[in-house]
């Protein structure tokens, strides 16, 4: 099987346009396959404020109100996502902006009510990829770029977490490719001491995983990372790579780069 590298970048690097173009020479310069997924959730906020329609968040989770979904439409799908097309096209990547109404390569539920109104957001299910699509435009020779929208089917965007996104592709990709998922975030890896940077575990399996719960280090946020993390490579995914996009170029080298979830250390 062929490898690809499905990879999704944050804030840390979208907000900051030295950060970005170091990270798409990086990315443009991986072998193989290659798909990148990103957010903008700080950017969305600042046009929203400028705007005058005020971001509504429940537990760091966005309301997508009609007026929001409109803002997100047009910074995820329109500012943020063409200029890192336009910047892979500049280092020779011919990249592909994409939501997921696109090629109807993701389609979503729109999230039932419950207790709280999430607003036009989408969830995912185990057929909402049509990998066989984004397969032949990968063997086309395109990077698919694909913002954090996906669509419901019946003519409706949805605004939809990021992360959950390159999950979904990595795991439903994984029936063609050997498929590597990479989360870039603001730090080098998980870490044994969070007040220390070079502190990076570099490879944790279930057992490890297990271990590193029961003493601790691992805990809060990291926790739902790494539980979504082994239920990809549960489903398919060869592997999980978590570190900092400023350190993406060391896989070229193959060199150690962040820290890598697998079934076995």
């Amino acid at each position: 099987m062929k490898s690809l590298h499905i990879i999704k970048i944050g804030g840390n690097v979208i907000d900051n346009s030295k950060n970005l173009h170091h990270f798409l020479k990086d990315f443009t310069g991986l072998d193989g396959y290659k798909i990148l997924v990103h957010g903008g959730g700080k950017v969305a906020t600042q046009l929203s404020e400028t705007l005058g329609i005020e971001a509504k968040l429940v537990d760091g989770r966005r309301i997508t109100d009609i007026e929001t979904l409109r803002v997100v439409t047009m910074v995820y799908g329109g500012l943020i996502n063409k200029n890192i097309v336009a910047q892979l096209q500049r280092f020779g990547n011919n990249a592909m902006g994409l939501t997921g109404a696109d090629g109807n390569f993701i389609r979503t539920k729109k999230r039932p009510v419950k207790t709280i109104d999430y607003g036009f957001v989408g969830d995912i299910d185990e057929r909402s990829i049509d990998s066989k699509g984004i397969g032949k435009l990968l063997e086309a020779g395109f990077t698919p770029v694909f913002c954090a929208l996906t669509h419901d089917g019946e003519g409706q965007l949805l605004n939809t977490n990021a992360d959950t996104i390159a999950s979904a592709l990595a795991v439903a990709l994984s029936d063609l490719f050997e498929t590597t998922l990479i989360y870039c975030f603001e730090k080098k890896g998980v870490l044994m001491d969070v007040n220390d940077d070079d502190s990076i575990i570099r490879d944790i399996d279930p057992v490890k995983y297990e271990e590193l719960k029961i003493k601790q280090i691992i805990h809060s946020g990291m926790l739902p990372k790494l539980e979504n993390a082994f239920t990809a490579i549960a489903c398919g995914v060869k592997a999980v790579v978590i570190g900092h996009s400023d350190d993406l170029g060391e896989l070229k080298k193959n060199k150690p780069f962040g820290t890598r979830l697998s079934k076995t250390v």
